[in-house]
């Protein structure tokens, strides 16, 4: 009698070894049905430490499940080559452990691939080397590439400084025979009871490399001096890739540039399924809670609940299995809109058919008053300009987790800060709903060669509430090119133009719409030094006296992408 969904025992191996072509021993847990037979199987590669459990459903619904420590990694052979490097060998061990798990005699050759962040990586790296038996992925919230351009070059501080000191560095410390911190688990009680403090106030970010493990240490040093560099190049590898992706991420994710793999595959996958068939799914979820109905402080109600497995298992039932489940009917693009927290879909990101509607800058008495400045649907023929001091060593504070991860926020919390350049519409006489990149053209100026600019768009409630909706940044030597430094002229009112994060949401009737304007997001984002010279390096730092300017010839303007509701179609996740 065949096994119904749902009542499959489970089998468990642990550290079984896989031989890669150079001889290199990986390790993996197997997770596999407890029924004679051959089923399609799910692998994920991970350099965070294979996964102990966690996979009853995939095993219950018919998959095998194949978690590995990738190269020099925990229990595996090798030496770990980190992704900030070009090449790491990570693509081969891939293919090699898909095709070793294809001719295991409990695997029908049909394979999947899972995993998010890092592991989403990885699953990147090896299907473009096209292993015979990869049939789908999963590959979720991992960016287009390591310093993605949105951000014109700047440092995410505390996410990686965290990151490689209490996730990379302990299995590290662990295999040169160093002392502890040898676990995830104890660095992080570390970072969080005791030291969390000091590394976030390191001075020059370079002396980290003083604290990393080798392995991981002289990597972090490349890298810090050529923050610019970018090694992931995906647009290179989309014509390789034959295999369709379901992606997922949220507004409120670090990474959720990982939306940007969607036009990637449709223009270039190289075959119609991959171009056709990837998908994508946007919550209003951070980088560790999606699938969930609140965020923060905020609960976007019942709507935002969603089931991943379910869907997960779905997507493979269709591609693995062959169920004729209508996976390919689905969507190409579901999308929560916040506000109305309702799902929408639509065939690309961004949506086609919005309309570009500009808010105009403007004041109309004390800069100071927020009563007084304004976003306006008409620019003021008049120019004039709002000034506010940046010093480095007093940066606007990150409003984000204890862990260091982005979420929603709300931004009365710095309306006390004097650094701040804060504009609002009126209330709205009718809702107002917006899907895609809202952009920023700012006429600005600066005592200091090098300076940034953020922007930042808010949903500003009746009670006063201003919960952070998006934002970006531009550093202004990168303003033009991520591998071209233009430096400014002091004094000089020069366009910068700013492309805030993805976003969909309906400002409702009585609401506001808000603009911040600032030079700092810390730890979040390294402090431009205000100097020219590379701040990750040196030392030195000089307050800039800004200037923005609006009204007449220099009319600068947040540009919102309003959504045609006509071509839209209500659908739930």
């Amino acid at each position: 009698m065949k096994p119904n969904e749902g009542t499959l025992g489970i089998i468990t191996e642990l550290d079984v070894e896989a031989p890669m072509r150079d001889g290199v021993i990986l390790r993996a847990h197997i997770f596999r049905p407890d029924h004679p037979g051959q089923y399609p199987a799910l692998l994920h590669r991970t350099p965070y430490g294979k996964h102990t459990s966690g996979y009853d459903r995939y095993v219950r619904a018919g998959y095998v499940v194949v978690s590995q420590d990738a190269r020099g990694r925990y229990s595996s052979d090798g030496d770990y080559i980190p992704f900030t490097e070009p090449h790491t060998g990570d693509g081969e061990d891939g293919y090699d452990s898909v095709e070793w798990l294809a001719n295991q005699p409990y695997c029908n050759g049909k394979i999947g691939t899972i995993g998010a962040s890092y592991d989403a990586w990885m699953q990147w790296m090896l299907a473009r080397l096209r292993p015979p038996h990869l049939v789908a992925m999963c590959a979720r919230s991992i960016p287009t590439e390591l310093t993605e351009v949105d951000w014109w070059g700047a440092f995410r501080p505390a996410r990686r400084v965290r990151w490689w000191l209490t996730t990379i560095a302990p299995d590290l410390r662990r295999r040169h025979g160093l002392s502890p911190p040898h676990s995830k688990e104890e660095a992080n009680r570390i970072w969080t009871e005791v030291e969390q403090g000091r590394w976030l106030d390191l001075q020059p970010w370079m002396d980290i490399i003083k604290y990393l493990p080798p392995g991981l240490a002289e990597y972090a040093e490349s890298w810090l001096r050529e923050p610019h560099r970018t090694p992931w190049r995906f647009k290179d590898y989309y014509a390789d890739i034959t295999i369709p992706n379901l992606d997922v991420s949220g507004w409120y994710d670090h990474c959720n540039a990982t939306i940007k793999h969607l036009s990637g595959m449709q223009q270039q996958g190289g075959s119609e399924s991959a171009r056709i068939q990837t998908k994508l799914i946007i919550g209003p979820w951070s980088h560790i809670n999606a699938g969930r109905r609140t965020n923060g402080t905020i609960d976007f109600g019942p709507q935002a609940e969603v089931d991943l497995t379910d869907i997960y298992i779905r997507w493979f039932d269709y591609w693995l299995k062959g169920l004729d489940n209508q996976v390919d009917l689905d969507p190409t693009v579901q999308y929560f809109v916040m506000g109305m927290n309702q799902w929408r879909s639509t065939d690309t990101w961004p949506p086609t058919g919005t309309k570009a509607r500009p808010f105009f800058l403007s004041h109309s008495g004390d800069v100071r008053n927020l009563d007084e400045r304004h976003l306006c649907s008409d620019p003021n023929p008049e120019e004039a300009e709002d000034l506010y001091e940046y010093d480095p060593k007093n940066p606007v504070s990150t409003l984000w987790t204890s862990d260091l991860f982005t979420t929603v926020s709300d931004r009365r919390q710095l309306e006390h800060r004097e650094d701040i350049l804060t504009y609002r519409t009126p209330p709205l006489e009718e809702d107002l709903e917006i899907a895609g990149f809202p952009q920023m053209i700012l006429y600005a100026a600066s005592s200091a060669p090098d300076t940034d600019f953020f922007a930042r768009l808010i949903d500003e409630y009746p009670d006063g509430a201003a919960m952070d909706i998006c934002y970006g940044m531009v550093r202004a030597r990168h303003r033009d090119r991520l591998d071209k430094e233009d430096f400014l002229i002091p004094g000089e009112i020069t366009t910068f133009h700013i492309t805030l994060g993805a976003t969909a949401c309906r400002f409702l009737k009585g609401h506001r719409i808000r603009l911040e304007i600032t030079s700092s997001d810390f730890p979040n984002h390294d402090r431009n030094h205000n100097t020219g010279k590379n701040d990750l390096v040196d030392t030195e730092m000089v307050v800039a006296h800004q200037r923005v300017c609006h009204g007449g010839p220099h009319a600068s303007r947040l540009i919102l992408p309003v959504s045609n509701e006509a071509i839209m179609r209500g659908v739930h996740a």
